[in-house]
């Protein structure tokens, strides 16, 4: 799961599909990072533990971590919030680019409508609650599609 900071939206969707494996039992490792560097070591931000662990699910452990281009490679599927980190992926993974491995989240529940999991970085709680939701729905599609 990749957004700009890792301190948002990747960090809630790691620990949203990390939960709906856990519970399922499967066997599948859940990674997040960001394309930019902003954030590294840090704990996701407050409102996104918040909103999780009103959902039943703690994420205060996790730590932003940059994307690089091993990931590339390490992973079999790399989900983007928005479009801007897909071009930020594609340009980090250069020569080992594969577009196969790469999509948009919200694809996952909207086949090809390329739409954006919105940045609640700068807005108030609902904002929040609104991507939580949004994740949440393209999460269960996941483990529907991959499992």
């Amino acid at each position: 799961m990749v957004c700009l900071g890792n301190i948002c939206r990747s960090p809630l969707a790691e620990g949203i599909l990390q939960h709906k494996i856990n519970k399922r039992g499967l066997n599948w490792i859940v990674d997040s990072a960001g394309t930019a560097g902003y954030h590294v070591g840090e704990a996701p931000h407050h409102l996104s533990q918040k909103v999780a662990k009103q959902n039943g699910i703690d994420v205060s452990k996790q730590q932003c971590r940059k994307f690089v281009r091993e990931d590339i490679i390490r992973f079999d599927k790399i989900f983007v919030m928005d479009v801007d980190n897909y071009n930020d992926v594609k340009k980090i993974c250069g020569a080992d680019w594969n577009e196969t491995k790469v999509d948009l989240l919200l694809n996952i529940s909207h086949p090809n409508e390329n739409r954006n999991v919105p940045d609640p970085w700068y807005g108030q709680e609902d904002g929040y609650h609104k991507v939580f939701k949004m994740i949440d729905e393209a999460c269960e599609k996941v483990i529907e599609n991959f499992s």
